[in-house]
């Protein structure tokens, strides 16, 4: 009887549209933690794009589209609480504590963490209910993959 109303497919829909509300708001937090320093470069570009296109199974279009969505949405708005506020709802603790690593590889992507963007990696972390050990331990985990990353001169 449901199919005959199109309950599955209002089902699909809905859940097309939850998941494209929590990639745009994974997107804007990385997007708005990348402008937080005042520069939004390319090589951040790349790195937000290549997260969400591996967090996200999206194609590189599809993802590259996605940060400019991302930055368009926080253009358009000043409120980090509702991006959080869906990503909260929405994920789990493992997968929250995930998008704090994500925004310590975005706030590192230049090579060093200016302090506005460690205030809102804090600040979001607060919004998600992540715990600042947890938070802690997502930014050393980003550091230690830098430092292998960076080979030393011979």
């Amino acid at each position: 009887m449901r199919a005959l109303f199109g309950g599955e497919r209002h089902a699909q829909r809905d859940e097309a549209a939850e998941r494209d509300r929590l990639q745009l708001a994974a997107a804007a937090l990385m997007v708005e933690g990348a402008c937080s320093d005042g520069d939004f470069d390319e090589s951040e570009r790349n790195l937000i794009r290549d997260l969400l296109r591996d967090r996200f199974g999206l194609s590189a279009m599809d993802a590259s589209e996605l940060v400019e969505e991302g930055h368009k949405a926080v253009v358009e708005s000043s409120e980090t609480y509702g991006f959080t506020r869906v990503l909260k709802d929405e994920l789990d603790a493992d997968e929250r504590i995930r998008v704090i690593e994500m925004l310590w590889e975005v706030a590192y992507a230049d090579g060093h963490v200016h302090h506005y963007e460690a205030n809102l990696v804090r600040r979001v972390a607060g919004l998600l209910f992540v715990a600042d050990r947890d938070s802690g331990a997502a930014r050393k985990r980003v550091e230690q993959r830098m430092r292998q990353t960076v080979q030393p001169p011979r």
